[in-house]
């Protein structure tokens, strides 16, 4: 059978996260995005292996435009299934979601294929949230659970609004000064296949669970091209839900954890992590639930005086 033909392919990575990373295929789904079909578009989730398995019945059930695959290898990163999911992908723009416990706003792909449009080195970031009114690796501190997140998903009626996630989250971490003020990482990337495959894709040297800074590493490589036209989607976004990661689970020695990450990071690149320089031009549109994100990272860029 010849390859589907689509213009974008979303690979979503998942690991012990059944409830969070069905949330997450029904907002990449064709009824949840808006202005986009399911024939322009694939979604090819890999899962490594766990005690507690999504599997293909259910991960194609959220969607008609679904591929799964199980990888059984035994890797702490999920690099490997990364570079397996982008190789069993058609389209000429790639969507990739290196944490599938993430829910996105309806407009995300819509904007995504009108920005490669607009540049075909557009390079597609979309901010980060955490649910909750913190960050989760403090809210875990005080007892924010599965439980209580999705108690706070149906006090929005999620997802019936995709906007109303605005109303019950604060930015990520990496992205914490603002829209106008360089991002750490994204966790929804997107860029053409030529771009990711001209990077050599992300880096296998890292190997600490989560992948450590890879993400954060291929991203500032992206950003630092001199071809990359960055595109920004003001008033979209993805909001992590909480379950149990590397960073914002409730891990015992965090601090400890977070310092040999970037031990890890200084070995490969020989260098301290820096935010990535490069100017963005915004795309979208902002919906009034997320006005207050828009203030304060007006506030942000102006008392640092960027």
């Amino acid at each position: 059978m010849a390859p589907l033909e689509v213009e974008l392919s979303m690979v979503v990575i998942v690991y012990r996260m059944r409830d969070q990373a069905l949330r997450t295929l029904h907002s990449l789904s064709p009824q949840y995005q808006q202005g986009i079909d399911a024939s322009q578009y694939e979604i090819v989730v890999v899962e490594n292996a766990s005690d507690q398995i999504l599997g293909e019945e259910a991960a194609v059930s959220a969607a008609p435009n679904v591929t799964y695959y199980l990888n059984t290898e035994d890797s702490p990163s999920p690099i490997p299934s990364i570079h397996f999911g982008v190789q069993k992908t058609n389209g000429k723009l790639l969507g990739l979601v290196i944490d599938g416990a993430r829910l996105l706003t309806p407009n995300v792909l819509r904007f995504a294929l009108a920005a490669r449009k607009l540049d075909e080195n557009a390079v597609i970031s979309v901010p980060g949230y955490h649910l909750g009114r913190q960050l989760q690796q403090n809210a875990v501190q005080s007892g924010y659970d599965e439980a209580e997140e999705s108690a706070l998903l149906a006090g929005i009626n999620w997802p019936s609004d995709g906007y109303k996630l605005f109303d019950v989250a604060c930015f990520s971490g990496s992205c914490n000064a603002g829209y106008f003020r360089p991002f750490a990482e994204t966790n929804c990337l997107f860029l053409g296949r030529d771009f990711f495959e001209s990077l050599g894709g992300f880096d296998p040297l890292f190997v600490s669970p989560g992948g450590g800074m890879a993400n954060l590493d291929f991203y500032k490589r992206v950003c630092e091209r001199d071809e990359t036209s960055l595109f920004v989607l003001l008033g979209e976004g993805t909001f992590h839900q909480f379950h149990k990661g590397v960073t914002t689970g409730g891990i015992q020695d965090r601090d400890q954890f977070m310092k040999r990450i970037h031990e890890e990071y200084v070995s490969i690149r020989g260098e301290p992590y820096e935010l990535p320089e490069r100017p963005a031009t915004f795309l979208g549109t902002v919906p009034p639930n997320a006005l207050k994100f828009v203030r304060d990272s007006a506030n942000s860029a102006e008392t640092t005086g960027r």
